[in-house]
Formats: C-alpha cells, structure tokens, sequence
C-alpha cells in the first residue's frame, strides 16, 4: 500500500504573516509619533525608549519562564503594544508609568491569557485604564507642546530630571487637553460655544499644536497612517468608518438639540485619541469580531461609547473604557453574527447537492 504524503494544505495564502503585519502598523505610526517626540521634546523621547524596551524585556521574561523560543520576540508584537501604550501617556509621565504599563500589558494583558492571539482585551488600553485609575495624577498631567530644540524646550539633562528623578513641572509647561478643558469649564456654567471659541482651533487640532497624549495629537498624521493601513489591507474598513461616523452622528444630534451644552461633531472628530482608537486601538484582529456586520456593530458601540462617557462620564477621553467593553463583547458578536462558511449558508447548515450544483454552475457561467 502507497503513502501519501500531504505536504499542505489545498489553502490560499496571500504571503502576509504576524512580522508583516506588525511592521506595517508601526510604519503608519511612525510619522505621527515622531510628530509628537519632536514636540513634547526629550522627556516624551525618553519615556517612548523607556516603555517599548520595558515591554521587550517584559516579553523576554516571560518567554524564559514559558520555555518558548527567543525569537518570538521578533514577531514585533510587543513591541507595538509598547509602541501604543506610549503614545497613549502623557509625554512627560515618569519612567515607572511605562515600566509599569508595560508589566501590565504584556505580562498581564497578553502572556498571563496564553501569549499573542489569545487576549480577549487590547494589551495596551488595558494597561492605559489601569494606570489611569491607580494613578490619576500622573495620567491627566499634559505637557504643553514644547518642540524639540526650542528655547522653552528642556534639554537633554533637564529630561533626564523630569523622568527619572520625578522633577517638578513648573506651571506654564502644563495646560488642560481641549476635551478636559471643555468638561471643567461646563460646570462653571459656561457656554460650549463659549468655551470653544476661547480655546479650540480646528487647524491646531488637525495638525498637532495642543496638549494631549505623546501620539495622539496630529490628527492629520494618524488619519493618513490608518488609510494607508486600509489601502494595505493589514485593516478593515467597517470599525474606523463606524466609530467616526457614529462619533459624530451623536455629537451633531446633541449639538442641534442644545449648542450651549454641547460641541459639535468636529470637535470631538479633532479632539482627544478618537482617530487612533478608530484605526490604531479598535481594529486589532484578535479582539474585534470577524464578520463584516459583527465589525460594524462593534464601530458603532465603540463610538456610541465614547461619547456617552466623554459628553457625561467623570473621565473627558473614553476611547480605552469603550474599546475595552466592546473587547469584552466580540464573543457575543461572532456567535450571532458570523461569515457564511463556503458549502454552508448563512445559519450553517450544509446547502443541499442540488441547490450546491447549481450555484456552482453559475459560478463557473459567470
């Protein structure tokens, strides 16, 4: 009797694999991130070094411990989840904000459910509300914009005070992010479009002028990585067109209703880390659904989300609770609203041979 030998399975590949992927969206990061160490300076350099490395460490620990091959540090994994969660800090944190965030996230959000592709939540948003509940001081401590080699700018020796030493930040290095602003001044019974008129420039915002996370405030920057993510198709387009769509469908509703309790749907487009949860956070495969219909709904609960607890939530940025209570619902998603599988129709049943022949005749036809 002869043996066959199969040496593969009859499967299309389009060449992609983890390393790829990985490399292609910290490419699409790349231009917004150094837009942001350029303008926050050498304390957001130094705490971007110091959380991407302490993830790697953190990743090489645990793979020690775990008996796995070194080389799975090359899959590029976490160093993207520490590429996250660093342009998710305030850029001029201490250095155990990201030592401890990337313990977290790695350790904890990734290793501790099975390692990469078995997480139910996204590593660094889990790590972000973390810090952000067991230490909010340090978490809503924003650094005004001060570029890189500037007169206001600290050097290189003074950085090293502000983020290892825990250097004191005198008053005018520090202001209120738009979204903080906007929900302070409200409970001084004051206009939004007052307060908006004061404070919020479109342009700024687009470009990247304001305070806010290390990598989240040009806009502008992000939205061209996240396209360039869905032109490679290393993303899908359903989450980031729902999320904004959505976003903005609330914010113009409340606006019409009451201008002077609520900002207007390009305010919160342009505010805050909306365009890189849409295209950065909410669309890792591994905890968004599967289905086309399962991502839309998930889009539009993520940004349902966020305004709801933006607008009349205690924290003014929502993007990491949200993506996080949608994480945490994607099982749900995919039971109920799965892709046909190929044989099957839509409830999973077998198509029957009859019905099976025909449609495959007019496949062939067509």
């Amino acid at each position: 009797m002869s043996t066959i030998s199969v040496a593969a399975g009859p499967f299309a590949h389009d060449r992609s694999s983890v390393n790829r992927i990985m490399l292609d969206v910290c490419l699409a990061l790349t231009p917004a991130t150094l837009f942001g160490l350029v303008m926050f300076g050498w304390p957001a350099i130094n705490l971007w070094l110091v959380t991407c490395v302490s993830a790697l460490a953190v990743e090489a620990a645990c793979l020690h411990l775990l008996g796995q091959p070194m080389r799975r540090l090359l899959d590029g994994s976490a160093l993207l989840t520490g590429w996250l969660l660093a342009i998710s800090l305030p850029p001029w944190a201490p250095w155990w904000i990201g030592v401890g965030g990337s313990l977290f996230a790695v350790g904890i959000g990734k290793q501790l459910y099975g390692g990469i592709g078995q997480n139910p939540f996204n590593p660094a948003m889990l790590a972000r509300v973390a810090l952000l509940i067991a230490f909010p001081l340090q978490m809503t401590t924003w650094a005004l914009p001060h570029p890189l080699f500037s007169s206001s700018a600290p050097g290189f020796i003074d950085s090293l005070a502000i983020t290892f030493a825990g250097a004191p930040l005198a008053d005018g290095m520090v202001g209120a992010t738009a979204l903080g602003n906007l929900k302070t001044e409200l409970t001084l019974n004051r206009t939004a479009e007052e307060i908006l008129g004061e404070s919020f420039n479109v342009i700024s915002a687009l470009f990247g002028s304001t305070p806010g996370s290390l990598g989240e405030t040009s806009e502008l920057l992000l939205l061209v990585g996240g396209v360039w993510l869905v032109l490679r198709r290393i993303i899908h387009w359903e989450i980031p067109v729902a999320i904004l769509a959505s976003v903005f469908a609330m914010a113009s509703i409340a606006y019409l209703i009451n201008p002077d309790r609520y900002a207007g749907g390009l305010y919160h487009l342009t505010s805050g880390g909306l365009i890189l949860c849409a295209f950065f956070i909410a669309t890792d495969p591994v905890t968004s659904p599967i289905s086309r219909v399962g991502r839309l709904i998930f889009g539009v609960g993520c940004g349902v989300l966020i305004y709801v607890i933006r607008t009349w939530g205690s924290f003014p940025e929502a993007a990491a609770f949200a993506v996080l209570f949608m994480n945490a619902l994607t099982p749900l998603i995919d039971r109920y609203w799965r892709p046909r599988a190929y044989g099957r129709n839509v409830r999973g049943k077998p198509l029957v041979a009859a019905k099976w022949t025909s449609q495959v005749k007019e496949v062939d036809k067509v």
